[in-house]
């Protein structure tokens, strides 16, 4: 199975603006890469890239003045399958996770875990630890966040979420993630592409997704509070501890977001139907 994934991004600036990005599809993907999703700008302007601390591509860019358009168009293979759910993935004691899980046990800017940790006790301590945990943390966010693009906000954190009972994709794996860390669990998260392909219609408009991963059994595993079922067609782009380290656009200057398109579209294969399919 192949996907054409990509956006556009349309912005009006007043001067001259410096730009991080972070839309490249993940490296751990990239022997799935038929076609590249190569940063295109109009008008054409200097592209550099660079890699950050959490392994993502990102890449900079500094906007003129006046309209500047943002697009990328790839096309991924991909397995076709539902996402596969390890339950006799047992939890690490803190004493025994690797290293370089220890940061997402902590507290970050979109995920406070002094505010919700005597929460996540007072709701999780009953449940059997490691996959049947994390799942139960995510029935709860998945019942407890109603899902309305109208109420979204850049700023919500997870205790907001929590109180709230409101939000988007972002606001359920930032609750998650925040109940995971206070229940010892390494939680980071994550952003990409996500299909429809094998879900009922309607469906919505094209966006980009959140979900997140935990470090149980010795690796990563996925999880998605949002949709809370395994999905076909999800496509990495970047992992960090929040939304604020894997934000689609960052711009150090004043600007107006004109347009907006995200799609994950399923297409035939290449090999099968040749050039120009």
């Amino acid at each position: 199975m192949h996907f054409r994934t990509g956006f556009e991004l349309s912005y009006t600036f007043p001067q001259p603006t410096p730009i991080i990005l972070v839309v490249k599809i993940h490296e751990s993907r990239a022997a799935d890469i038929v076609v590249p999703d190569t940063l295109v700008a109009s008008p054409a302007i200097p592209v550099t890239s660079y890699v950050d601390g959490f392994g993502n591509h990102c890449n900079r860019v500094v906007a003129p003045a006046g309209r500047l358009t943002l697009t990328a168009s790839g096309v991924v293979r991909d397995s076709g399958l539902p996402e596969e759910s390890m339950w006799g993935a047992g939890q690490h004691t803190v004493e025994d996770l690797p290293d370089d899980t220890l940061v997402y046990l902590l507290g970050s800017r979109y995920c406070e875990t002094d505010l919700l940790s005597d929460t996540a006790w007072q709701l999780f301590s009953w449940t059997t630890p490691g996959h049947f945990r994390v799942q139960a943390i995510c029935n709860y966010v998945h019942d407890h966040i109603a899902f309305n693009y109208q109420n979204a906000r850049a700023t919500r954190t997870a205790a907001q979420a929590y109180q709230e009972r409101t939000g988007v994709c972002r606001d359920y794996a930032h609750l998650a993630i925040t109940f995971c860390r206070c229940m010892n669990i390494p939680a980071r998260y994550c952003t990409g592409y996500l299909s429809d392909v094998g879900t009922l219609p309607p469906y919505g408009v094209g966006d980009f997704a959140a979900w997140f991963e935990v470090w149980i059994g010795g690796r990563w595993h996925l999880f998605d509070p949002r949709n809370n079922v395994p999905r076909i067609g999800r496509i990495l782009m970047a992992r960090g501890r929040d939304a604020s380290d894997v934000a689609i656009a960052t711009t150090f200057g004043p600007n107006m977001l004109e347009n907006f398109k995200v799609w994950t579209d399923e297409v035939p294969d290449p090999v099968t139907n040749g050039p120009g399919y």
